[in-house]
């Protein structure tokens, strides 16, 4: 998103790792916007994808390692999207063995635009649930509303939500 490689991250953090970390600790680091870009979908239309800086994805990283423990244990064991060890394969066979037993319904939902459109509010009070670290509640929030560029700028209220946070 910003340009910035895997290669030269690891070179910045060799440098700017304590500051990073600081701002971390202190609850004041700002994750940047997302860059927008736009998918072809095979069956027609685009899906639209957020990129992250290399250093926002590595922190992304870091939070998904800790907190995926915590909430995978809650998921259904029917529920295959984004889940350790799960393929779309296996959802396939799962709902093939269904169909094999008798049953005639199989659901299939993709949670499009999920986290442009959920509460932010009530989402955070159920992370809050399982998350009691109020700086890793704040990073959460953070990337919730760190925003969106299309075509390299910010829209006008990512710019004023922008301003809200560094206040």
């Amino acid at each position: 998103m910003d340009g910035v490689t895997v290669a030269q991250l690891q070179a910045y953090l060799k440098t700017h790792w304590e500051s990073v970390k600081t701002e971390l600790l202190t609850g004041t680091y700002r994750p940047a916007p997302v860059r927008r870009v736009e998918i072809p979908k095979p069956g027609g239309g685009v899906r639209l994808l957020g990129i992250p800086t290399v250093m926002d994805r590595l922190l992304q990283q870091a939070l998904l390692q800790v907190m995926n423990p915590i909430f995978d244990a809650e998921f259904s064991p029917s529920s295959y999207g984004f889940r350790p060890g799960k393929r779309a394969h296996d959802a396939m066979r799962q709902a093939q063995s269904h169909i094999q037993s008798g049953l005639r319904w199989v659901v299939d939902m993709d949670l499009e635009k999920f986290f442009d459109r959920v509460n932010h509010d009530m989402l955070m009070a159920r992370v809050a649930r399982k998350v009691t670290d109020k700086r890793v509640l704040k990073l959460i929030r953070a990337y919730l509303t760190a925003g969106v560029m299309e075509n390299g700028v910010l829209p006008a209220h990512g710019r004023r939500n922008a301003a809200r946070r560094a206040a």
